[in-house]
């Protein structure tokens, strides 16, 4: 059996939460998964929107990329 491992070099995800505190739990969570598999954050991207009911829409685009060696 051939056995090949490819190294992530970027991954791109998407964020969406109700509030400030919760979008920002879900991307540390995420911080440290993707720590385990050798990428660092190398940008990140927010909006917030509001619906026609008044309510807020939170939502973030994080950028990872391989660490450095």
């Amino acid at each position: 059996m051939n056995f090949q491992l490819d190294i992530i070099q970027d991954k791109i995800e998407f964020f969406e939460a109700l509030s400030l505190n919760e979008l920002e739990k879900k991307i540390n969570e995420q911080i440290e998964h993707n720590r385990n598999i050798l990428l660092e954050v190398h940008s990140v991207s927010h909006q917030m929107h509001v619906d026609e009911e008044g309510r807020r829409l939170y939502s973030a685009v994080v950028h990872f990329k391989a660490k450095k060696r």
